[in-house]
């Protein structure tokens, strides 16, 4: 334990005084956990990120020597491409098989912004069966193990305002089908608020104000969890990164995989076609002469515009936050308990108390707070793959409650990509007035996980009527429940 006149000490010497005013109205529980609290922070790393962040406001880090990266095509493109995917495949699978591959997905957030309370990965999202977004991934990681014929481990980043949540409703709903061995939960870590004066903020009076350290912050948690030795005791030589609000992710992509492996890359990454220049997607570029994601808000608008000879966008390769990554890299990263990863600044609302003990709700950002982004590690390795995927193939992201990125949108994303299967394997869907699907159709990952899959089980007499509600489950049944 922290002793309080040592830190008292401390905290004077880098002007943060302040977080003990209230001590002696703290019982000793409270300040046993402020004082741990306190003594997990690096106060000359912290003076350095005020004097970097909040002292000063860096520009974004933009080079001029910037140019569009190379994207293996959704497709193949020719003979020799089409033989490299067909041996990627094959590869993905035998790296399967062995074993030497766990799922990762970041679901640290809650579901505030849709009206939802709760971990958002609780949070309903398909479009009969109405299965939380865990249950999607989880079925995805069950499939890919049956087919494999060893199991997929899951690991679950979750944060200080989750945990206890998460591993709960995992527990109830018996970790929907999956060995309970083989799904370990793991917390994010923190950074405190820095105030715009450079003090660090009070949520209580025997509490800081902090936040998550951003999806970034997957790579050292692995660590400090545990959670690296457990993979390195498994066997696990790579990772499958997603995050929780997509519930058209493929969790398990053998092609990419293997196309990973075949290139011995380190970290890998899968891009979308931008919409358009301003599209709020990361742009995949080279820096310098590392693959990097440049965030939109700090791409510049003339760069984000340029087009080639052909008209199209030069910088089109959008991020989408789905990578492999080698468990070895990680452990590269982050050793010696540090991560290598750059912090980024955001100002935010944060609430607090002032001087007097009163709580403060500001209307306006009060404060610095600081994140990692996984994107930022593709710029530490030599070796990347960047592959294409189609947008109503792999990406509806839940963000907002309306409009772009919603439940709705994410929904209307799901039955098409169903729709587009069936469609594939010769099934005669009916359309509304507006040429859409006039039904409600699920496949669940478990019955199949691609159109490929879903044509060689699909009965054949199968008829969609207008208004059903169709889903096709682990036994192939049809109707409206699970």
């Amino acid at each position: 334990m922290t002793d309080p006149t040592e830190m008292r000490h401390k905290l004077r010497k880098f002007g943060q005084e302040h977080l003990l005013a209230f001590w002696e109205e703290l019982d000793t529980p409270k300040s046993d956990a402020l004082l741990e609290q306190l003594g997990n922070i690096d106060f000359e790393q912290l003076q350095s990120f005020i004097e970097q962040f909040v002292n000063n406001t860096p520009a974004p880090p933009v080079s001029a020597d910037i140019v569009p990266p190379h994207v293996l095509p959704r497709k193949p493109a020719d003979a020799e491409q089409s033989e490299l995917y067909n041996r990627a495949k094959d590869r993905g699978n035998e790296l399967l098989a062995r074993g030497k591959v766990a799922a990762c997905v970041v679901a640290g957030g809650q579901g505030t912004r849709l009206g939802f309370d709760g971990p958002k990965g609780c949070f309903q999202a398909t479009p009969v069966a109405k299965k939380p977004l865990f249950q999607i991934f989880a079925e995805q990681i069950q499939a890919a193990s049956n087919r494999a014929g060893k199991a997929i481990p899951w690991y679950i980043m979750t944060s200080r305002a989750n945990d206890a949540q998460t591993k709960a409703f995992l527990r109830r709903n018996r970790h929907f089908g999956l060995d309970g061995d083989n799904v370990r939960c793991f917390c994010q870590g923190t950074m405190p608020a820095i105030g715009m004066d450079g003090k660090l903020l009070l949520e209580s009076k025997g509490t800081l104000a902090a936040s998550p350290d951003g999806h970034g912050g997957v790579l050292p948690a692995l660590r400090q969890s545990g959670s690296l030795d457990d993979m390195s005791a498994r066997g696990i030589e790579l990772i499958s990164y997603f995050q929780v609000d997509n519930p058209l992710v493929r969790c398990i992509d053998p092609l990419f995989i293997g196309l990973h492996d075949l290139n011995h890359s380190e970290m890998s990454a899968k891009a979308l076609p931008k919409r358009d220049p301003m599209e709020k997607l990361g742009n995949f570029c080279i820096v310098n002469g590392k693959t990097s994601v440049i965030e939109y808000s700090d791409m510049p608008e003339e760069l984000a515009r340029r087009t080639n000879n052909q008209g199209f966008l030069k910088f089109s390769a959008g991020s989408i936050a789905i990578h492999i990554l080698n468990r070895s890299f990680i452990e590269r990263l982050t050793e010696g308990g540090r991560c290598g990863l750059p912090f980024h600044r955001a100002e935010k609302v944060v609430p607090h108390i002032d001087s007097a003990g009163q709580k403060v709700t500001p209307a306006e950002p009060n404060a610095i707070k600081l994140e990692m982004f996984i994107f930022d590690a593709m710029s530490l390795t030599d070796k990347t793959v960047i592959l294409e995927t189609r947008r109503n193939e792999e990406f509806s992201p839940i963000k907002n409650a309306q409009g772009l990125d919603s439940p709705v949108t994410s929904l209307h994303s799901q039955v098409r990509r169903a729709a587009g299967w069936l469609e594939a394997a010769g099934v005669e869907l009916p359309l509304d007035a507006d040429g859409q699907v006039a039904a409600a159709i699920e496949i669940s990952p478990l019955f199949a996980d691609s159109a490929e899959e879903l044509a060689a089980k699909l009965d054949p007499g199968l008829t969609v009527t207008s208004g059903q509600q169709l889903y096709l489950g682990s036994r192939g049944q049809i109707g409206g429940t699970k």
